[in-house]
């Protein structure tokens, strides 16, 4: 690479680094108290992954991806998902033209760059598989047509670990597909405090919350540049090789002298493994770097892996969570 390009490379960075500091600021003074909860909404954005958000009602969930939708200049949609909703509010239905013969498609909310699928563990199974197709393919069929989705299609989903009465857990082909699984805990004292001078206090709607002549940060193609810049981070030989033995470790802890074979019942796929790289470069690139370090690998790991990951009965048994695996791991393997 000659010095011109260097330079190039070095201002894109830069470049990049500086709008999404500005973009964290923006969110933040619209939800306070939650900054690392938009951070990892900005990693996943660059990685192009979907994230499923746990956290109890009023944490400011929703209003922190509609915060980030609008920043970003991206199509919002949000759906609240009951136990008897149908695929068809989803993906959209047919409508019958009888002057023509002939069907029309008219495409369900799922059609969209944003989708925030609001306790998603309350949709029956066929509801479930018709966003994992959205989710894993980019596309979804209506009747005999097929949709393709924008290049910024996005799912942020919710769920409340409270309440599991009259809800459908989701199956594990498809938590595999997020991303991350990000957990939302209460604010601090102090930034609870700083919400009540937000204007949205005396609003009815997050919407007149906004002033009128603020503008979007960004455009849709400069999401896909960002992406495009986080793909072409650096990743070293031994970084690549240390996430892939934190994931092994979960499938056959023995190998790595780990005493946690019993408390695992199923390991992270090697999807796990490419999507704890991507999630890290993204990090990389949001802490202003073109290279991965294993910091950006060990803060990312268990939001990347906590999901993909059974415990035994027997971790139950011991009071130990996926968490408490996973920090263990965390600990044993040798850090480059």
């Amino acid at each position: 690479m000659s010095s011109q390009e260097t330079v190039a490379w070095d201002d894109l960075f830069e470049e990049a680094h500086e709008g999404l500091s500005a973009l964290i600021d923006r969110l933040e003074s619209v939800v306070v108290g939650q900054r690392p909860l938009l951070e990892k909404l900005i990693v996943a954005l660059l990685a192009g992954g979907h994230v499923l958000v746990e956290g109890v009602p009023g944490l400011a969930k929703t209003r922190a991806v509609r915060a980030l939708a609008r920043a970003l200049d991206l199509p919002f949609r949000r759906i609240q998902f009951t136990p008897d909703l149908l695929p068809a509010d989803l993906t959209g239905t047919q409508i019958y033209r009888p002057a023509t013969g002939e069907f029309d498609v008219r495409p369900g909310p799922v059609v969209t760059s944003v989708l925030l699928a609001d306790e998603i563990n309350r949709a029956p199974a066929k509801v479930q598989s018709a966003l994992l197709e959205a989710m894993q393919e980019g596309q979804i069929t209506v009747g005999d047509e097929t949709i393709i989705l924008p290049e910024t299609f996005w799912v942020l989903a919710t769920q409340n670990p409270i309440e599991h009465e009259g809800t459908y857990p989701l199956p594990e082909a498809q938590l595999d597909r997020f991303l991350m699984k990000v957990l939302v805990d209460y604010p601090a004292r102090d930034a609870e405090l700083a919400m009540l001078d937000l204007p949205s206090v005396a609003e009815t709607s997050l919407a007149e919350s906004w002033s009128s002549d603020e503008p979007p940060l960004f455009t849709p193609d400069d999401v896909l540049r960002f992406r495009r810049l986080a793909a072409s981070v650096q990743t070293a030989p031994a970084i690549k090789e240390y996430v892939v033995d934190l994931v092994r470790a979960t499938r056959d802890p023995e190998a790595y002298g780990l005493g946690l074979a019993p408390l695992i019942e199923l390991g992270a796929s090697p999807r796990a493994t490419i999507a704890l790289i991507r999630a890290a470069r993204a990090h990389a690139l949001l802490a202003r770097r073109d290279y991965v370090t294993p910091h950006d690998v060990k803060s990312l790991a268990r939001d990347v892996l906590r999901h993909r990951i059974m415990i035994s009965y027997e971790a139950d048994a011991e009071g130990l969570s996926v968490d408490d695996v996973l920090i263990r791991i965390l600990d044993h393997i040798p850090v480059p």
